[in-house]
């Protein structure tokens, strides 16, 4: 072998005996779940707050969506008792007790005595206790027979089954046994319209009357005159309660060629002194 090969070996054999030799060891399960995690700071924790619980569900009920499912929650179960017949009135304790919202809070209380409460439209307050309030307060079917007579006789036409039926307790009972002394009229969405059947109207009509009526054109007259006619024979009509009819956007028409505008010249009488410099200073003679 090559004496410089070898003595080239000795002297890194040397080298690595003199130089120490540092072993990293792989890190432990045990020492890495020990490590000490960074605190917090009061921003994340306030922000979490009320947000995530410890087990990683969301509590929601320090939300503004809770406070209003609340609400809701309530309204809801007033006016199902009071479709049951249970119109006495209660006190806040007593609503919170019978919906299971026991847990709310007590700023929460106070949003619902002083402000959701008081302000709902479907919620009467009568010293300190609250009840459902209908559009039309009915007690029985007599009520409501007078109801629909009094539409008839003002010319108001007829009322929703949806109103009938919020304020009626027990109205389908009510309504099957008035009989053929209502008379349903379906909506084109579906609604239900109940009217009084005036029983002292039903004539019979010569045929040569109803093919008058029937001759009649009324194509050329749109609602808004018929609705005029109406108020103006102190009729009122049902288009507040019947749905809307969408009117089409009407497109403009483009015009086929933009039309020059003429400007009128109010110095003609100056058109021997004026000089043009539109094109630069003109050069003198």
């Amino acid at each position: 072998m090559d004496p410089a090969l070898l003595r080239e070996r000795e002297l890194f054999k040397k080298r690595a005996l003199s130089t120490p030799a540092v072993e990293r060891r792989p890190a432990s399960s045990e020492s890495g779940s020990h490590k000490k995690k960074k605190p917090k700071t009061d921003k994340e924790s306030s922000s979490k707050q009320g947000v995530e619980s410890g087990n990683g569900s969301f509590n929601i009920k320090t939300g503004s969506g809770y406070k209003f499912g609340c609400l809701a929650k309530i309204v809801n179960y007033m006016k199902t008792r009071h479709q049951n017949g249970d119109t006495h009135f209660l006190t806040l304790e007593e609503i919170l007790d019978e919906t299971k919202l026991l847990d709310i809070s007590l700023k929460q209380k106070q949003w619902l005595m002083n402000d959701a409460l008081v302000n709902n439209p479907k919620i009467d307050v009568r010293d300190g206790t609250y009840g459902f309030k209908p559009k039309y307060n009915l007690k029985d079917k007599k009520a409501l027979l007078r109801l629909l007579n009094k539409h008839d006789q003002l010319g108001l036409g007829g009322v929703l089954l949806d109103d009938v039926e919020e304020g009626l307790p027990n109205s389908a009972k009510a309504i099957k046994a008035l009989g053929d002394q209502i008379i349903f009229v379906t909506r084109p969405d579906k609604k239900k319209i109940l009217f009084y059947n005036d029983k002292h109207c039903q004539f019979n009509v010569d045929e040569e009357f109803q093919k008058l009526w029937r001759s009649v054109p009324v194509d050329s007259i749109d609602e808004e005159k018929i609705d005029e006619y109406l108020k103006k024979q102190g009729i009122s009509s049902m288009q507040e309660t019947g749905p809307k009819k969408v009117l089409p956007v009407q497109k403009r028409k483009k015009q086929a060629g933009q039309r020059k505008r003429h400007f009128k010249a109010h110095n003609n009488h100056l058109a021997g002194v004026l000089e043009d410099y539109s094109d630069g200073v003109p050069v003198k003679k």
